[in-house]
């Protein structure tokens, strides 16, 4: 029951945050950000973190949220994540957002996840070499290069890139993040972390000369959507990675683009049809599904006894 209500948990926070692919281009249009002036996307991204991690800590003090004891070097900790998740994450979200189309973004977002559950041994002390994990990332590159085929062959726009930089840097602030939630309440981490991030954001913004949000009903109304899914789904997330593994995560997070298809269709009127995405969608999560198989130990005899296969 523990791990189905870890799925069911998990697949709602995939389904906040594929909701919000093809949301955040609806909140271009109401909000009348151009989207060749990048200034103003990053202070739309910007307020949105403000706003939700300023609600969030508020309900920390109120609620007096566990902190780590060692305050300084948590606090510095998640502040760093912050930088990662929030400035580098959707900074090049936003950007690469506003001229992609929100299906292909979450589809090419994928990227980073493969990469990790691919290529972790290198840099996580716990994940081991797996051939499983090379074919899976051949398999799973197959998948991006699929996306970003047209009769005209293989492009990269300059969107997709963004979008690409964006996947990594989600990446680093996950395992950044795995450590920081230890000790301290995920809505401490995600407070702090959607602050300071938004803070640098915003800062950055009208140091570029951004214009300020012009609201009306609807852009109100898409704003706050936005602000209430990053208020659900962060603490929520954080609160699983505790007792989670990240490469099982990251399998579960390939569901992630099937919700943004979904919304995006729905809301955007976008063709998720086409033969690309399919090909995108099937190579790219048979790469996360191989590069997360057990590897096993052959089945050995010790007196008498037999050894079951240890995975890991």
């Amino acid at each position: 029951m523990k791990n189905i209500k870890t799925v069911l948990l998990s697949l709602l926070v995939m389904a906040l945050w594929g909701s919000l692919f093809p949301v955040i281009k609806i909140g271009y249009r109401a909000l009348n950000i151009t989207s060749g002036f990048i200034p103003d996307i990053l202070l739309f991204a910007g307020f949105r973190f403000v706003i939700s991690g300023l609600l969030m800590c508020l309900y920390c003090i109120a609620k007096k949220e566990k902190l780590a004891p060692n305050k300084a070097k948590s606090v510095g900790s998640i502040v760093i994540m912050g930088l990662f998740s929030i400035v580098l994450h959707y900074g090049l979200h936003y950007i690469g957002l506003s001229t992609t189309d929100s299906s292909k973004a979450a589809l090419t977002k994928q990227l980073g996840a493969l990469l990790y559950v691919c290529f972790s041994f290198l840099f996580i002390k716990n994940e081991k070499f797996s051939l499983l994990k090379m074919i899976g990332a051949l398999v799973g590159f197959g998948g991006i290069i699929a996306i970003n085929y047209s009769h005209n062959g293989l492009s990269l726009s300059s969107g997709d890139i963004f979008i690409i930089g964006s996947s990594i840097s989600t990446v680093v602030a996950n395992i950044i993040g795995k450590k920081a939630v230890i000790g301290s309440s995920p809505f401490w981490v995600t407070g702090i972390s959607q602050l300071s991030g938004g803070l640098l954001l915003f800062a950055v913004a009208l140091a570029k000369g951004a214009h300020m949000l012009s609201f009306n009903l609807q852009g109100a109304l898409v704003f706050s959507y936005i602000c209430l899914a990053s208020i659900v789904s962060y603490p929520l997330w954080y609160a699983i990675l505790r007792t989670s593994n990240l490469s099982q995560m990251f399998i579960i997070r390939f569901a992630e683009p099937l919700f943004a298809c979904l919304f995006g269709a729905l809301l955007l009127g976008e063709n998720i049809l086409k033969p690309q995405y399919l090909i995108a969608f099937i190579l790219i999560s048979l790469g996360i599904v191989l590069g997360n198989q057990s590897t096993h130990s052959p089945l050995k005899k010790e007196k008498g006894k037999h050894l079951t296969s240890v995975t890991k």
